[in-house]
């Protein structure tokens, strides 16, 4: 199942990773980790946060997709199932 990861970082901890020059290295190895599908990163209500289109093949995953975040940066996370244009098509043809 397709998945759109929001993670919002909390604002001390990233600017630490910033200071300390960590935060390339923090950030590769989580998106190394994940391998997305595609990743963006911009501001969300004043925070750093980086918006991940994940494929989950099973819930046992959600740690794994989390922790980075959490332990690294001591984000929020959201988990949201989406679809994209293939997916809406092939849902939309079931309804009938």
């Amino acid at each position: 199942m397709r998945v759109l990861l929001k993670a919002s970082l909390d604002t001390e901890r990233a600017n630490e990773a910033i200071r300390t020059g960590k935060m390339p290295q923090l950030m590769e190895e989580a998106l190394g980790q994940l391998n997305p599908e595609a990743a963006y990163f911009t501001l969300d209500h004043g925070r750093r946060t980086a918006f991940l289109v994940l494929d989950v093949q099973d819930s046992s995953e959600l740690p794994k997709i989390g922790e980075p975040f959490f332990l690294d940066f001591g984000a929020e996370i959201d988990v949201t199932p989406v679809m994209n244009r293939e997916d809406l098509a092939r849902g939309l043809s079931r309804l009938t």
